[in-house]
């Protein structure tokens, strides 16, 4: 997992405003699968989460966990995700949406 120079960027911001961060990503309604954005702690975890990564993230102090659910761990196992960011609003339980942009995954397959 990685992040693309824009969104380490948008991380960096966020931490500066929110203090340490947390990203999940469910296959849920509202947002589909778009990675949601939250203060540490600030998103309850269970059985149903992987954690998939701790992205370090230069200027960042501490590691950002990237959690997602298990259901759509599973579908996307084979995959090396990219976290990106885009213009546009996302949802508005997301840190970055009142900054006019939203994080997504971008992915490509890994192995043949």
């Amino acid at each position: 997992m990685e992040l693309t120079p824009a969104a380490a960027n948008l991380v960096r911001q966020l931490r500066a405003t929110h203090g340490p961060l947390m990203f999940h990503q469910s296959g849920g309604c509202c947002d589909g699968s778009a990675p949601m954005c939250y203060q540490a702690g600030e998103f309850r975890t269970g059985d149903s989460d992987v954690l998939l990564a701790s992205l370090a993230v230069e200027g960042v102090a501490e590691r950002v966990p990237f959690w997602m659910s298990r259901s759509q761990f599973e579908v996307w196992a084979h995959t090396r995700l990219i976290v990106d960011v885009v213009a546009g609003r996302g949802s508005g339980f997301s840190l970055e949406a009142p900054e006019g942009v939203r994080f997504l995954i971008r992915s490509r397959l890994v192995g043949g």
